[in-house]
């Protein structure tokens, strides 16, 4: 069913008043008092950018080059740098308690919230009603309101001040309500969590989160790395993990051609993943657990990867060795992504119901399309291999 369209965004339609009072009661069975209630409702309206913003898929998506060029300019690493000086007590004092480095820290930071200067435009209670009321995440709606209903009873933040983006995501290193329940702290010792505007709550919260999903301290998030003649790119995937010494035995190395297995701060027996985020032509990098802490935050390889290279530059680190294949002609908007995937699946090639979304299972049929032409397995989607596809028609 399609989320309605409301032309008067003020509109308090009947429908939306039943539901309300149909989970009113939902609320209350679960613990959530009357007064938190009818004080976190009390201007709720339905928003129709929400309904927009929750039925439409990004036409195009973007390079990895143009990301990583945005994502770790110039600009925020020297902003970067100067916030990790100006706030080097308070991050100091996470570290010193979840073994997070302000770099990472401050990486999310920048890249959530521009380091706490967008926030989001949307009132979080009235977004996630929105997402609860109709639409395709009415489950995530209810169950992430009931939570945010908590964080407002609980005394943490007014409703008035509980800003996010549209899909409820809040406080300058955005996380869902869910998630604060779980890991927000109280840094500062005030008593409250407070993601919006309290620095160290901000800090000691990231970190906390990180250190619960794994962050292993003073080790590193990643490498570049060199590939041996011959190496097999139906390798390179991250769910594809071998040991750091396994993959030095197959003859990856660190790109300046030093061995992986004598790397600072890297057990040589701690699962790996090798990833061409821009294809075989691109740079090539290592993975180690660090970097599948900060894919817990964002399950997205590139997101992941602008992070621990923000991180990197931040504390001094250089750029990367191997050129980004910028002239490659990718597959970017979602028709040749869909198209791509359908022509696949009419080939023999699995890949589930074409969505536009290559997941692991396109990257697999890729691979296998990649393998019979007889070019490199990478499962880089890019336009010649779509005119393959093409020309099977």
């Amino acid at each position: 069913m399609s989320a309605p369209v409301y032309d008067d965004p003020v509109d308090r339609s009947p429908e939306f008043q039943k539901w309300v009072a149909s989970f009113r009661n939902d609320a209350l069975s679960q613990g959530i008092t009357a007064a938190t209630f009818d004080r976190a409702f009390a201007n709720v309206k339905l928003s129709s950018r929400v309904f927009e913003l929750n039925e439409n898929q990004p036409e195009f998506s973007r390079a990895i080059w143009d990301y990583m060029d945005s994502a770790v300019s110039s600009d925020r690493i020297e902003k970067g740098r100067a916030h990790m000086r100006k706030f080097r007590k308070s991050l100091g004092r996470a570290e010193d308690k979840h073994g997070v480095p302000p770099s990472i820290i401050t990486a999310i930071w920048s890249l959530e919230s521009n380091f706490g200067k967008n926030l989001g435009g949307f009132n979080v209670i009235e977004a996630l009603a929105t997402l609860a009321f109709e639409g395709r995440r009415t489950t995530f709606g209810r169950e992430q309101l009931i939570a945010a209903l908590r964080i407002i009873q609980s005394g943490d933040i007014e409703p008035g001040r509980m800003i996010g983006s549209w899909a409820g995501a809040m406080g300058q290193t955005q996380f869902i309500p869910t998630v604060f329940l779980q890991y927000a702290e109280d840094g500062n010792g005030d008593g409250r969590r407070d993601l919006w505007d309290t620095k160290a709550d901000v800090f000691n919260s990231t970190a906390n989160y990180l250190s619960n999903k794994g962050w292993q301290q003073d080790a590193p998030c990643f490498d570049e790395v060199k590939l041996p003649d011959g190496f097999d790119h139906a390798l390179a995937d991250i769910s594809i993990e071998k040991s750091v010494k396994e993959w030095a035995s197959l003859g990856v190395s660190r790109v300046n051609g030093r061995s992986l297995q004598g790397r600072e701060g890297v057990n040589k027996d701690a699962p790996a993943a090798i990833l061409l985020p821009g294809g075989y032509k691109g740079p090539a990098f290592i993975a180690y657990p660090n970097f599948k802490a900060v894919l817990a935050y964002n399950n997205a390889i590139s997101y992941a990867l602008a992070i621990c290279q923000l991180s990197r530059r931040f504390d001094g680190g250089s750029s990367f060795e191997t050129p980004w294949p910028r002239s490659e002609p990718l597959i970017l908007s979602r028709n040749d992504r869909m198209e791509l995937q359908t022509l696949l699946d009419k080939n023999g090639y699995d890949v589930g119901e074409p969505d536009g979304v290559l997941g692991k299972k396109s990257r697999e049929a890729i691979r296998a399309f990649q393998k019979k032409q007889g070019v490199p397995q990478d499962g880089f989607a890019t336009m010649s291999l779509l005119l393959m596809l093409r020309q099977l028609k």
